[in-house]
């Protein structure tokens, strides 16, 4: 590219929560992610072009779909888009997926119109983006926001696509797609360390905070400090737990039948769903830990740079990509799995693997809260997400 000229860039969110009526009331991480990148990259001096079904805040231009049939019909049955996803989750899927295919067809055109230089699918709807890259002109390149076979849909794909520009979150990440995968970059997610204070004087709780769901391990967290305070009578911790359960949409037995009725320890407590960042903030700010005992391969976790974002240090079990960001010992402690003894088919041993987390949880006053701060200052800043995305967009337009 000439010097002094903008580097145009189309930054592709398809999924229908990229809707300012829709995004402050869900738990969407790679929204907000997309949001911060277009806002950091315009800030830049990059030419962005931000594309999704509905309107959003931004500093940069937002290209939406016409939504007008999909709010016709929701008018029409009397429901928000909330409503009817939770009660006819294909139909809204049906219309999404419409909506989806609208804006990346806009995004290519724009971009063999010589309109656009690089075009990055930011999102996990890439399967309807994929077979139609051999149709633009301009270099795409793709970052998926869950491990890459998670889902049937996504694993059966891929293997196809594997020559196409990839973008992993963590290194750990890559180990789920196909071998031979042509990746163009490894970028860490980033915070902006402006909005989000330390506190170096911690409360007398840990914290879980995300989806409660099983593969999140959140009974593990709670066996763990029952563990300890089993031996630590005179000096209990308190579990707090913040998250959003499913039981209401989905009669989900994890939450019924083994969180609730631990509930009754007055030691393990539910505070709900935090929406609101400050209050995220201080959540996170006064614990004494975060505990991260996911026993699926997390492909990153907002969560966990959120925590050092506040000083808070992490104890994570050794899946995906936390052992990536936690320094074990450094900003916190990673716990190795245990196994019971099968040679077929290991099963995890739970009760040795929260006694493993129990006993960080006596170490955990040893990890400098200021040096969790300071790491995640130096790997997981806003400004270098940014700077990393748009010297990759920079290598591509010159392929």
């Amino acid at each position: 590219m000439e010097k002094n000229i903008k580097l145009r860039v189309g930054l592709v969110m398809p999924h229908i929560f990229m809707h300012q009526d829709i995004l402050p009331r869900v738990i969407f991480a790679p929204g907000q992610l997309a949001l911060d990148l277009a806002n950091g990259l315009h800030d830049e001096n990059i030419d962005i072009t931000f594309f999704s079904p509905g309107p959003v805040d931004g500093a940069f231009k937002n290209i939406t779909a016409d939504i007008s049939y999909f709010e016709v019909e929701l008018k029409a049955r009397g429901d928000s888009y909330l409503d009817l996803l939770k009660k006819h989750p294909f139909t809204f899927i049906t219309l999404a997926r419409q909506v989806q295919s609208e804006i990346i067809a806009r995004a290519y055109k724009m971009a063999n119109n010589d309109q656009l230089d690089v075009i990055h699918i930011y999102g996990n709807e890439e399967d309807t983006a994929l077979p139609f890259t051999a149709f633009c002109q301009k270099p795409i390149v793709f970052t998926h926001h869950d491990p890459y076979n998670f889902l049937v849909k996504y694993r059966a794909v891929f293997p196809k696509y594997k020559h196409l520009n990839w973008l992993s979150l963590s290194l750990a990440q890559r180990e789920t797609m196909p071998s031979g995968t042509n990746w163009a970059g490894n970028i860490y997610h980033g915070l902006d360390p402006a909005k989000w204070r330390p506190r170096f004087t911690p409360g007398s709780y840990v914290a879980y905070l995300g989806r409660i769901i099983e593969p999140k391990g959140v009974h593990l967290a709670i066996q763990s400090v029952k563990l300890y305070n089993h031996s630590h009578p005179d000096t209990p911790l308190r579990l707090k737990i913040a998250g959003k359960h499913y039981f209401d949409q989905t009669k989900d037995s994890y939450w019924k039948n083994i969180i609730e009725p631990e509930l009754t320890d007055p030691n393990i407590e539910y505070v709900g769903f935090i929406k609101d960042q400050q209050e995220k903030q201080a959540f996170l700010g006064k614990a004494k830990a975060l505990l991260i005992p996911s026993t699926f391969n997390e492909p990153f976790g907002m969560v966990m740079i959120e925590a050092l974002a506040c000083g808070t240090p992490l104890i994570g079990l050794n899946s995906g990509a936390i052992p990536e960001i936690i320094l074990d010992g450094q900003n916190g402690f990673v716990v190795k799995k245990i196994y019971k003894s099968s040679t077929f088919n290991p099963e995890l041993n739970e009760v040795k693997t929260s006694a493993a987390i129990a006993q960080k949880l006596t170490d955990i006053d040893k990890i400098d809260r200021l040096y969790c701060r300071q790491d995640f200052e130096k790997r997981f800043s806003l400004s270098k997400m940014v700077a990393q995305h748009a010297e990759l967009y920079k290598k591509l337009s010159t392929k």
